[in-house]
């Protein structure tokens, strides 16, 4: 109801008997304006970002999940260590009981997986049909590992690029869930936190590792070409090289969809230095979120006019442009 976001006796029950049991610990039990936060001597890490995402709950994952793996993953290919987050939930009237509670579990249970906290939040309830049952705001602080420090600047003709998996699985679900289409093998979301994977390369290869980003919403296609510009430089990927999910590859097809341009939330892109992409590779393979990594493509040459380049699987080659504007709708 409303009344649960108004200040009064139901916001403080649905805050203390459904929010904090499920989230809470140590200084967010004490529901203060802030929360205090011991962090060593370092450099930190901030990052903000909002969720809402249909269906709320989908193969693989659902609006809390993502929330806390999205959030981790952007403080993760930083070169941080994610150590705590912020949750504001916006409910809309009406809501079930059930609904919130499952979502508030699934962060509870993701955050726990991935060693970070929920130390302060904010709850609003707005009026039926000024939001989609439930939007998530979320913003994450971690401490910068000693060895990392990723940037454009690094990027340089010789460095290679490193991709973790297949691509596509997160926006395909979400199109396919939302219109009801079904396949004889139905596609998962790659929904995970993804900083135990970029963790292994800042300690391992340390400077080696040139620059990362997770490709979500654009897809690589978007993640690429925003480095070939900042970097200056072209960039040329392998279609033989990409590692492929014949299912997820089978929806992109029959959909007409470019799976470059199909967003995902359990894939990161890394460019590191030559002498050490075998010793990335090895690493990523060894660990169950990187067995499918693939060395898909290299910085070919410094070039004010940046360009993408796909070699297919004929020989030829094409343009890979930054797609236009949304391809899926609200994929996270």
């Amino acid at each position: 109801m409303l009344a649960h976001g108004g200040g009064g006796r139901l916001m403080e029950e649905l805050i203390s008997r459904t929010i904090v049991p499920r989230l809470g610990s140590g200084q967010s039990v004490q529901l203060t304006d802030s929360a205090l936060l011991d962090v060593p001597a370092g450099k930190l890490c901030f990052t903000t970002d909002s969720f809402v995402v249909k269906p709320l709950f989908f193969s693989g994952g659902d609006i809390g999940k993502l929330a806390v793996c999205g959030t981790v993953n952007d403080l993760a290919v930083a070169g941080a260590r994610p150590m705590a987050l912020s949750l504001s939930l916006i409910l809309e009237e009406g809501l079930a009981m059930d609904t919130l509670e499952a979502v508030l579990d699934s962060i509870a249970q993701t955050a726990r997986a991935a060693g970070v906290q929920i130390i302060t939040g904010d709850t609003k309830v707005v009026e039926k049909g000024a939001a989609d049952q439930i939007f998530i705001n979320t913003a994450g602080i971690g401490m910068r590992l000693q060895n990392a420090k990723p940037g454009y600047e690094h990027i340089q003709p010789g460095d290679v690029i490193l991709l973790n998996g297949p691509l596509g699985s997160h926006g395909l679900t979400i199109l396919l869930q939302r219109q009801g289409l079904e396949f004889q093998t139905m596609l998962a979301s790659d929904c995970a936190c993804l900083h135990e994977l970029t963790a292994m390369l800042y300690e391992n290869i340390g400077r080696s590792v040139k620059f990362m980003r997770d490709p979500t919403r654009g897809g690589a296609a978007a993640v690429l070409n925003e480095i070939a510009r900042a970097a200056s430089v072209c960039i040329e990927i392998k279609e033989t090289d990409l590692p492929a999910d014949k299912t997820v590859q089978a929806a992109a097809d029959m959909l007409g969809f470019d799976i470059l341009n199909v967003a995902n939330e359990g894939k990161v892109l890394a460019v590191v230095a030559p002498e050490a992409a075998e010793t990335a590779l090895a690493l990523w393979r060894s660990h169950p979120l990187g067995r499918d990594a693939a060395i898909i493509g290299t910085i070919t040459r410094s070039e004010d006019k940046a360009l993408v380049e796909l070699i297919t699987r004929i020989g030829g080659r094409r343009i890979v442009p930054t797609p236009y504007g949304r391809e899926l709708p609200r994929i996270c």
